[in-house]
């Protein structure tokens, strides 16, 4: 887990020590950065499940019904006198359950009923916490409709929600750090939508949903250092559920030189789940825990944008395919430092080029050569309230890769593929990054930690089968 500590003077990152017999911190060594061991923080997970995942054809119509057990251990480790001992420690025990019925189709309706749902119950075993042991019980009841009318496929669904989540109270060295809470949270979900056949080459979409989805524990009651984000997160008992409507447009067409997609959306959303940067009455952050602190609020929303993608093949060999992506996402009737909503990607362009070299070889098959280029604008519309984001720049990162295939007697052995990411090294930050906010390099003056450099990626598949 990168914290982004840096030393005051030099800008290099730091990384926990113990000095003297006590803990501290000093300046990471270039192995420090190449060596696959343990460094402090880290986490360990172990995870284990169990699918029993059964069909019963009865007549024309199928019964399926699906149940699993998981069990995730999540520890923690960060003290640098002790790092053997998981300061989190979570203990997550989860029961998913659903079964629906596929009836046989019916003067060409096709129909689809069932349930489905979860349990959870997680557990606090460590001597730090972020989040209450909680137990939750979710149960889901659903049916979807489709039909073919020519050139028209019409489809729909209805979906009934209940969650119900009990959260255990908590009292760490003396003090009350998570209280006991029980909440129920509902919502009817559904959509309705219809795809017309223009041609054998074309068609166009129409569909209206509407969305619900209910707080989560960390949401409703978070109280800790989130060291995934270096932040120190409160949740908030009085969040909402979400519910939103959204209403979407699509047309495709293709042909043997030519394929293209257009896909736009505008979506309502009340009620929209976020973190605030809390600050103090003279502006400057509120620092707990040596990080700054975040609380989750929630407000009304608007959420509107779109995708493009081309994709031009003038022969078999040669493909060159373009996609462009925005998201304008705001919120509703507040002041302009609130206006639009955190985590907000910024308007992104990639273009990707890919030529066939050997196709049905005989030793050598599916030989390729590519190259990309990915374009992220600069995001200007950010949340800037009590300084929770910043503006990010622009930025254009490019990709190499080339792989083949080695057939042996006829059949397919091992692939090979080598891949660079970012091949002139950019030095850039994604405006979707938390660590963005961590310390400044007194150095260079600049905030934060940076995304990836070049990375060169070699992978092999054996093909056993």
């Amino acid at each position: 887990i990168a914290e982004g500590e840096r030393d005051s003077i030099t800008g290099q990152f730091l990384k926990p020590a113990l000095i003297d017999g006590e803990e501290g911190s000093e300046v990471a060594t270039h192995r420090d950065f190449t060596s696959y061991g343990h460094s402090l923080p880290y986490q360990q997970i172990h995870h284990y499940k169990a699918v029993l995942d059964n069909t019963v054809f009865i007549g024309d119509g199928s019964l399926n019904l699906i149940v699993a057990y998981q069990q995730n251990c999540r520890q923690e480790f960060e003290e640098v006198d002790n790092p053997n001992q998981a300061g989190l420690d979570f203990r997550l025990h989860t029961v998913n359950y659903s079964t629906h019925y596929i009836a046989p189709e019916l003067n060409g309706w096709k129909l689809t009923a069932g349930i489905g749902g979860m349990y959870q119950r997680s557990l606090n075993e460590g001597s730090e916490f972020l989040i209450p042991a909680y137990n939750l019980f979710d149960f889901g009841l659903f049916s979807t409709v489709a039909r073919d009318f020519n050139r028209w496929h019409l489809s729909g669904g209805l979906r009934f929600d209940n969650r119900r989540l009990h959260s255990h109270s908590l009292i760490d060295d003396g003090q009350e750090r998570f209280s006991a809470f029980s909440k129920s949270f509902s919502g009817v979900t559904g959509s309705i939508g219809a795809t017309f056949n223009i041609s054998d080459n074309a068609n166009v979409r129409l569909n209206v949903s509407r969305g619900f989805r209910a707080p989560n524990i960390n949401e409703l009651s978070a109280n800790g250092v989130h060291e995934g984000t270096a932040r120190y997160e409160l949740g908030n008992t009085a969040l909402r559920p979400e519910n939103s409507w959204q209403l979407d447009l699509g047309a495709d067409f293709s042909s043997a030189w030519l394929s293209a997609q257009i896909a736009l959306f505008v979506n309502r959303v009340n009620n929209y789940i976020f973190t605030q940067r809390l600050a103090d009455a003279a502006g400057n952050p509120v620092i707990t825990d040596d990080v700054p602190t975040y609380r989750y609020t929630s407000g009304n929303a608007r959420l509107m944008g779109g995708e493009l993608m081309i994709d031009i093949h003038p022969i078999e060999q040669l493909h060159w395919q373009s996609t462009f992506s925005i998201v304008d996402a705001r919120q509703l009737n507040r002041p302009a430092d609130e206006k639009y909503l955190p985590l907000t990607p910024p308007a992104r362009i990639t273009s990707d080029v890919r030529y066939d070299l050997i196709r049905d070889g005989h030793t050598f098959n599916n030989t390729f050569i590519a190259a990309g280029v990915e374009t992220n604008f600069r995001q200007n519309h950010y949340y800037a309230a009590y300084g929770t984001e910043t503006a990010t720049p622009a930025y254009t990162l490019v990709n190499l890769s080339a792989g083949t295939d080695l057939k042996v007697r006829g059949k397919r052995l091992l692939t090979f593929i080598v891949s660079a990411d970012n091949m002139l090294d950019k030095a850039y930050q994604s405006h979707l990054s938390r660590l963005k906010y961590t310390d400044v390099n007194a150095l260079t003056g600049r905030q934060g930690i940076f995304n990836p450099g070049r990375n060169i990626t070699f992978k092999l598949l054996l093909h056993i089968n």
